[in-house]
């Protein structure tokens, strides 16, 4: 994407249990959040702040759930996991990238889903692993 529509897409966010403070690059290369035993190829950040909660979520671990406004350093795309396979078109504004994402600031205020929205969501996220299907990519 070029510099000029980076900037008219409005604010990025990124949903994990990682601690972190502006300034801070979140970098692919390390322990997925999604899967184990697996490296992530990319850093994943969406445009709109119910994705990022569910990252927040759904991401392993039990530390606090936090959500972060981060900036690209480096080109983008539309993420395949969400756009090719479930919303032509990527109204979640859900995005990948092998660059460096910057964290800008942490969003303190936000709230999550409802206990049984988040069951279900795990529920049928389990129902695909069964069945050998991986969230991510």
């Amino acid at each position: 994407m070029s510099e000029s529509t980076l900037f008219s897409l409005g604010s990025f966010f990124h949903g994990t249990k990682a601690d972190l403070k502006s300034g801070d690059l979140l970098t692919s290369g390390f322990q997925s959040n999604y899967e184990d035993n697996r490296i992530a190829k990319y850093v994943y950040f969406t445009g709109t702040l119910d994705a990022a909660i569910w990252g927040a979520e759904l991401a392993a671990g039990e530390a606090k759930q936090r959500i972060y406004v981060v900036e690209p350093t480096g080109e983008f795309e539309d993420d395949p996991n969400v756009t090719d396979k479930k919303f032509p078109g990527n109204p979640t504004k859900s995005y990948r990238t092998k660059h460096p994402l910057k964290v800008v600031a942490e969003v303190i205020n936000w709230t999550g889903h409802s206990p049984e929205m988040l069951k279900n969501m795990q529920d049928n996220l389990k129902k695909l692993a069964e069945m050998g299907i991986k969230a991510i990519e």
